[in-house]
């Protein structure tokens, strides 16, 4: 008897099954089949994801003007990185009303049922209908704002139906651009959030298969430190972002990409955190937690773990960027523009240091050349360091 099953989405599992004889058919759950992306890596000087984009939006005529793409261009960044508007009323997301399993299972689990997530296909299609009529135009700009007034902002909510197969892409594709169509919804907007299903998450699949499963353990910049109290236990500092991002997480088991880059994987960066045990919280706390989204979103994008392979820049960056895209620096404790001084911002100071003690392994990399620049001018370095020594003591006691 020959057992038959569908491409596992972990390597443990691939592994674990193909001791058994399992043959594998291909998994459906994408856009890209893995040896179709496997081919496109494999002409590749550098896996950079907008070049597979382009590839993509090709492939499958989405978004396309014959042989160019809608609007001029192929994507509108630059108008999709607004901060948190001010005086602005987010519309409502839906509430799931748990049935007798969904209440069985949290019963079983020890707390109560969760309104946040649909648990039933019915649910899932609620959810994509929803952001389509109610959030879909005003996606792009606000894509990468942080706001205490609103966990969701504008943001789909459907990265948990994708990965558990309760929605596929190719329809999740074609009921935006049918929307689209109708002319009510900016091409900023549409391109922004179909680039994130076609793009990143068929690329981020891509890579996780193509860099097999020893890229999971890669430390290229040798960080050491244990996960520090904060992570478990929020109050442990006075930190707002971190704080009220760790909190989000518990109530709702999510926060969207730019908390996940900018805040907590920027702070395991520039803090020195050993990869694989943020990697392992990360697996633990968020509900669209794959190994295949993971993975190549922590150690190649989040903590520059893998020297570059999949970013040609550590995503590094001080309190100034949260200031400008978030309201938690409103009433902190700390200063994000001070580098030193009991309430010198822990990010700021941080990213000072952190640049300073990998100089050596950023010296010959241009992109972060006006960084390095910018540290060989402070005249306070002998401060920061000393500053960043006692946020780190404080860290790992819990007292930040």
């Amino acid at each position: 008897v020959k057992i038959f099953a569908a491409e596992p989405s972990s390597h443990r599992l691939f592994q674990s099954l193909s001791e058994y004889g399992v043959s594998f058919v291909e998994n459906d759950f994408f856009l890209t089949s893995r040896s179709l992306f496997a081919k496109w890596a494999d002409e590749q000087k550098s896996y950079l994801m907008e070049n597979f984009y382009r590839k993509q939006r090709v492939r499958l005529n989405i978004l396309m003007d014959k042989a160019k793409p809608l609007g001029g261009v192929w994507n509108f960044d630059k108008e999709n990185r607004l901060p948190p508007p001010k005086n602005y009323k987010w519309p409502k997301y839906l509430t799931h009303s748990p049935d007798l399993i969904d209440q069985e299972v949290a019963k079983e689990l020890g707390h109560s049922p969760s309104t946040n997530w649909a648990t039933t296909r019915a649910g899932a299609l609620k959810q994509l209908d929803n952001f389509l009529k109610n959030h879909f135009a005003n996606f792009g700009p606000y894509e990468d704002a942080i706001t205490d007034e609103n966990w969701a902002l504008h943001h789909s909510l459907l990265s948990p139906y994708l990965n558990n197969g309760l929605l596929h892409p190719e329809e999740v594709i074609k009921a935006a651009i049918k929307r689209f169509e109708k002319g009510d919804i900016p091409i900023a907007s549409a391109e922004a959030f179909i680039r994130q299903i076609i793009g990143w998450r068929e690329y981020v699949n891509g890579m996780y298969w193509y860099l097999g499963s020893e890229y999971r353990q890669k430390n290229g910049l040798h960080a050491k430190r244990e996960l520090p109290p904060l992570f478990s236990d929020p109050s442990k500092t006075n930190m707002n972002c971190m704080k009220n991002t760790i909190t989000d997480i518990n109530d709702r088991a999510w926060v969207h990409h730019i908390p996940r880059l900018m805040i907590l994987s920027n702070f395991a960066l520039i803090a020195g955190i050993n990869p694989q045990q943020f990697l392992q919280w990360m697996r633990e706390v968020f509900i669209d937690a794959s190994d295949w989204v993971m993975v190549p979103n922590v150690i190649g994008m989040g903590v520059h773990a893998d020297g570059g392979i999949m970013m040609t820049k550590p995503y590094a960056a001080g309190g100034a960027y949260i200031s400008r895209m978030s309201t938690h620096c409103k009433g902190c404790f700390f200063d994000p523009k001070k580098r030193t001084g009991d309430d010198a911002c822990p990010f700021t100071t941080l990213y000072w240091d952190f640049l300073d003690r990998h100089r050596e392994e950023f010296k010959g990399n241009h992109r972060i050349a006006q960084q390095l620049f910018g540290l060989n001018r402070l005249k306070d370095l002998d401060e920061v360091r000393s500053r960043a020594k006692d946020i780190i003591k404080k860290l790992e006691q819990g007292k930040l």
